[in-house]
């Protein structure tokens, strides 16, 4: 993937997240430019639990290859720490590049990790992070590597610059600072990074950035705005609301106007389609 034709300076590119091939369907139908396959969100909504390591590569591999089966949009994939190890790095960067993902995001959080918005997370060493960051270059054929820290809320804003810095000199093809909580910290990243290396930024619904919306990141010197769960943000609230319709109504016709039907859905998933393409082989 060309990087600076998907993310041309000056623009900062809003990346919705998604879980599976229905949610990723969404946003392409949408009109968005690419999708986030979000660890959170994956963990959350498959597995009903919280975003502290608990889903596999493996798992994650092979949700990259239903969703990039699915859709045509470049999709960027939450790698977590690499689950493991700089050799265990190279294996993810290689099994998740032939499952399709077009971007691959590593962090240099312990194990297990959190996430970037909780509190008790920690950090590797330097070196070790530096090392997770070539050992992905390495690797990949032709995803592009985003370098995140999670430094800044645990050694402080200097060392998620050092970290920074160095993860750039490496050669990393977009930079992640996570959840600086004040604007004169991400001005500061702005200058300092916008004008070398596309930078991404965490906008999460309920999280410690002051920043909102993608036009004052760009604004900023930032490229992309990942809005990791703003689906199952929206699902959360909205799915209790419409199960409550039905226990209390036993039916569903009171809420007819608030959901699609069936005959909708198979349109938005292609049926009509995948018809047309049977009958050219009967």
């Amino acid at each position: 993937m060309n990087r600076d034709t998907l993310l041309p300076p000056g623009q900062c590119l809003s990346v919705p997240g998604c879980w599976d091939g229905f949610s990723a369907l969404l946003i392409e139908q949408a009109g968005f430019a690419a999708a986030f396959l979000t660890g959170g969100g994956l963990s959350m909504a498959r597995f009903g639990r919280p975003d502290m390591g608990l889903v596999s590569m493996a798992q994650v591999a092979e949700t990259i290859a239903v969703i990039t089966d699915r859709i045509s949009i470049p999709l960027f994939v939450d790698a977590d720490t690499g689950f493991g190890n700089a050799l265990n790095v190279v294996s993810t960067v290689r099994a998740f590049e032939r499952a399709g993902a077009a971007a691959i995001q590593l962090e240099d959080q312990t194990f297990p990790k959190r996430c970037g918005h909780m509190a008790g997370k920690g950090v590797i060493g330097l070196e070790e992070a530096l090392g997770k960051i070539k050992a992905a270059l390495d690797a990949r054929d032709r995803a592009l590597i985003i370098a995140r820290t999670d430094a800044l809320q645990v050694e402080g804003f200097q060392s998620a610059l050092d970290r920074a810095d160095a993860f750039l000199e490496a050669g990393a093809d977009l930079i992640f600072i996570e959840g600086p909580p004040e604007l004169s910290q991400m001005q500061a990243i702005g200058a300092r990074y916008g004008a070398q290396v596309p930078l991404v930024h965490n906008l999460v619904e309920g999280a410690v950035t002051p920043v909102h919306d993608a036009a004052t990141l760009a604004a900023l010197g930032y490229r992309v705005a990942l809005h990791p769960l703003l689906l199952l943000h929206g699902l959360g609230k909205l799915g209790p609301q419409l199960l409550a319709r039905l226990k209390a109504d036993g039916g569903t016709q009171a809420i007819a106007g608030d959901i699609l039907d069936l005959k909708a859905v198979s349109a938005l998933t292609g049926a009509p389609d995948l018809t047309a393409q049977a009958a050219r082989y009967a």
